[in-house]
């Protein structure tokens, strides 16, 4: 049972710390306002780990690379330690191959977790409090992924389905990522 907590807390740990990287390489790329206080949250959380890998890992026109990079590295340690709490011994090495991988669609499942609660939390919003003061922000985030598939969907008059058909993708590609994730590790 002690497994399992450690196991859980890891989770949330690893997987908000991977969100917040992972958000900040998404606010780099939309060009949200530095000053804007989401932003600066975010930033403070992670400059511990990315202003050290700005100097090794160039970041382009719209692309953080510092940021994916660390959202990876943090996601190969969380892999390494979830291995260490299930079977009790280090990763041997014939496994880090796999290790590499996995960290890799681990970084997936943790974007479309957070294009999901994004998702979420701006449909919310847009019913209960469309003049919210973090609306502006949430749509400046969600536009990208949404506005596509308004483009494909049909005109229904005043009600937007575009968020509902992202967070049936995004689920289903989360399904598909989680069966790939822990089976490519064996845990």
């Amino acid at each position: 049972m002690l497994g399992e907590v450690l196991r859980f807390l890891l989770e949330i740990i690893f997987s908000l710390l991977g969100a917040a990287l992972l958000a900040r390489a998404w606010i780099y790329a939309v060009k949200l306002h530095p000053f804007n206080p989401m932003s600066q949250a975010i930033h403070q959380a992670t400059n511990w780990l990315v202003q050290p890998l700005r100097s090794i890992v160039p970041s382009g026109k719209g692309f953080d690379g510092a940021s994916l990079v660390g959202a990876y590295l943090i996601a190969i340690v969380f892999l390494s330690l979830l291995w260490l709490t299930a079977m009790g011994s280090m990763l041997s090495p014939k496994l880090i191959p796999s290790l590499l991988g996995a960290a890799l669609v681990t970084v997936a499942r943790w974007a479309f977790n957070l294009i999901v609660w994004l998702t979420l939390i701006h449909a919310i919003l847009s019913w209960i409090n469309p003049l919210a003061p973090i609306m502006p922000v949430l749509r400046t985030l969600t536009a990208p992924l949404l506005e596509p598939i308004k483009r494909i969907m049909p005109n229904l008059g005043g009600l937007d389905l575009s968020p509902l058909v992202l967070l049936v993708l995004a689920q289903i590609a989360l399904m598909i990522l989680n069966r790939i994730s822990f089976s490519l590790l064996g845990i």
